[in-house]
């Protein structure tokens, strides 16, 4: 099998894995009754997602580079990355940064009242992670044939993502998230704020 169709072919798999994990239904069925899985089942997640990443990524891992950016630029192109890094770390930190490595420590999503949050970076752009994570993909100053097939899959996946995230979390916070999406763009933000 060549190389790109295995790498599509592993991305479109660690996306379906990723994606049906964290299905509220499915992961409350997977739960059950058992406590260990329920404080547990985020951390559980994000290892198998990184397990399913790393094997996607160890495919094509000498494939041919199509082009660097040349000189001073690449600096600056890393440097934008490293901007990026700072405000997916940012998001991270308003959204809870142990709840979403899953080392909270705590026995039950249930308990928790949720807050839906519209502030920092959630005041410029509903979905900044993924922004900021298509974002960094783009500005890499070396596009290798691997780099431009994650950055391509990648943008389809967190689209997709988003789309999703939106419809549970108009069920789960009703008018509150559609006056939300009245005011704050999807994931292109507006220049200035109000």
């Amino acid at each position: 099998m060549p190389d790109v169709i295995l790498f599509l072919f592993r991305f479109l798999l660690f996306a379906l894995v990723h994606s049906v994990l964290a299905i509220p239904s499915l992961k409350k069925r997977c739960i059950g009754q058992n406590r260990h899985l329920r404080r547990f089942y985020r951390l559980y997640y994000n290892l198998v997602s990184i397990v399913l990443f790393s094997w996607v990524m160890a495919t094509l891992r000498n494939s041919a580079v199509l082009y660097v950016v040349p000189g001073i630029w690449s600096l600056v192109l890393y440097s934008m990355q490293m901007v990026f890094i700072i405000i997916l770390v940012a998001c991270a930190r308003q959204t809870g940064v142990a709840e979403f490595l899953g080392v909270t420590g705590e026995a039950s999503d249930e308990l928790k009242i949720p807050k839906l949050i519209t502030d920092g970076w959630y005041r410029v752009v509903r979905h900044p992670l993924y922004l900021f994570s298509m974002l960094f993909l783009l500005s890499n100053p070396v596009i290798s044939v691997r780099w431009l097939l994650l950055t391509l899959l990648s943008a389809v996946y967190f689209v997709a993502g988003a789309l999703l995230e939106e419809r549970r979390l108009l069920q789960e916070f009703g008018d509150e998230y559609r006056a939300y999406q009245l005011t704050v763009p999807f994931m292109i933000p507006r220049i200035f704020i109000r």
